[in-house]
């Protein structure tokens, strides 16, 4: 069974910092994309950040400059460093994975659990 286990989220003030982490484990064959994803209350979930495994990244307009995505392939894991964090990005952040269970399979998204993330202004 494939698992994203998410951590880092917390409660910080408006210009703090929090490093969101995300490792996938269970039995599976390969990753491709992955990404961080966001819901705030009464909105649609969104897409933060997302990076192939090749390592090229796409960002939300709302948090280019301010947000780095990047990954360890070889620890099959998702980082997300936030940086200048504003009340706006208060949310909660899911993990995303594209990854097939054996080489013949097809490709699913895969999902995190969530982590809560709060900036107090």
């Amino acid at each position: 069974q494939v698992q994203l286990v998410e951590s880092g989220g917390g409660l910080v003030q408006t210009g703090e910092s929090l490093r969101l982490s995300c490792a996938a484990s269970g039995s599976f064959f390969s990753i491709a994309d992955m990404g961080w994803y966001r819901q705030a209350p009464g909105k649609q979930r969104e897409l933060v950040a997302a990076i192939t495994t090749g390592g090229s990244t796409n960002y939300a307009d709302s948090v280019k400059g301010r947000f780095t995505i990047s990954r360890d392939n070889a620890k099959n894991t998702v980082y997300l460093q936030m940086n200048s964090l504003k009340p706006e990005d208060t949310a909660v952040y899911y993990c995303n994975a594209r990854l097939r269970l054996r080489m013949t399979a097809s490709w699913y998204d895969y999902w995190g659990q969530g982590t809560q993330v709060t900036i107090s202004s």
